[in-house]
């Protein structure tokens, strides 16, 4: 049954990313496992198992000494705070995410992503990838009309005069109430 009345035709444009993306996962994939065979053929599988193997921990091992630099560095700025300093960024504290990445690369089986995070775990990489990234995303808040990160993060945070965070709810009370005026005195406890 119909009603006559033809469906709207939507035809969103898609993103340059959203066409590429799946292209490119698909064809990563299909180069590392041919690269994987092609040093299985020449070096035997025995040693492209301990590649994957030796990658697996080396990654594992770069994900975890990550992890704890960043519960350090959580745990120190959160000490800065409450003692009412203002908190300065530990030395080395920055690119902990792309140190993790780099480990999470490792990890993946395949050379490719082996030497990606490689890469990764070299610090003038991870600075250079860091002011990138940094950037962008400060272009692209300028662009949307937010500011820097600086606006976004004290636009998202509430003041008390003294400069501590006030944490709270706020409760509206728009519509008329059940209850009155003369019935908001104190209440019996309620027994089980």
């Amino acid at each position: 049954m119909t009603t006559g009345a033809m469906p709207p035709t939507v035809n969103p444009q898609r993103s340059r990313a959203r066409k590429l993306v799946p292209l490119g996962f698909a064809a990563w994939l299909v180069l590392e496992i041919w690269l994987l065979t092609l040093v299985a053929g020449a070096a035997g599988s025995l040693t492209v198992l301990a590649l994957l193997i030796g990658g697996a921990v080396l990654g594992g091992a770069v994900i975890k000494r990550a992890g704890r630099r960043a519960f350090r560095t959580l745990t120190e700025t959160l000490q800065q705070q409450q003692s009412g300093r203002e908190p300065a960024a530990p030395a080395g504290s920055t690119g902990n995410g792309f140190l993790m990445l780099g480990g999470l690369l490792i990890m993946l089986p395949g050379l490719i992503s082996d030497a990606v995070g490689l890469a990764l775990l070299v610090p003038p990489v991870r600075r250079a990838l860091g002011r990138y990234a940094e950037r962008s995303l400060e272009r692209r808040m300028r662009a949307a009309g937010a500011g820097g990160l600086g606006d976004a993060f004290q636009q998202a945070r509430m003041h008390r005069p003294d400069g501590k965070v006030v944490q709270g709810e706020v409760i509206r009370e728009d519509g008329p109430s059940d209850r009155t005026r003369e019935d908001e005195g104190p209440r019996p406890p309620l027994t089980p």
